[in-house]
């Protein structure tokens, strides 16, 4: 695939977005989704990225797409990659999220908008603004003031 040159942009975009999410899938060890991934046990995935996302996003937003693969072999430590699909409203983004020991890392493969700019920094824009228009806002806590 080549890539564009607004593609990198789109990643960083993607990636910081996920974070945190990234860090509450990676609270799950290594073994279950080699296990999950080896048996088609996609469903299981599916929950685990669903009640990651639900503590960051608004409900749909971000999901397990066609599923995941492993990389393992004796010389190294596994590799996690999950098809996932970001859909902040006027926007889809098709990436590979990939886990490993020491990082993790984002793949764009496509990004379809509804209403498309010809100006690729303007879509890129956008995607931004629409991301963070379905986080989930943290309310600070009541202050509670006393009368007496």
């Amino acid at each position: 695939m080549n890539r564009q040159p607004h593609s990198l942009t789109r990643e960083i975009i993607v990636a910081d977005a996920i974070r945190d999410v990234v860090s509450e899938l990676r609270m799950v060890a290594p073994t279950d989704y080699v296990a999950f991934i080896h048996t088609e046990q996609f469903a299981n995935i599916a929950d685990i990225v669903d009640s990651a996302a639900e503590l960051f996003f608004v409900p749909g937003t971000l999901r397990l797409g066609h599923g995941g693969e492993v990389h393992l072999d004796w010389n190294r430590a596994p590799e996690i990659v999950l098809d996932l699909e970001l859909k902040p409203s006027g926007a889809t983004v098709y990436f590979k999220l990939s886990m490993a020991d020491q990082h993790a890392a984002v793949d764009v493969n496509y990004v379809a908008f509804e209403n498309p700019s010809q100006d690729p920094d303007e879509n890129s824009s956008f995607l931004e603004s629409a991301i963070q228009a379905a986080r989930i806002r943290k309310s600070e806590p009541a202050r509670l003031t006393g009368t007496g």
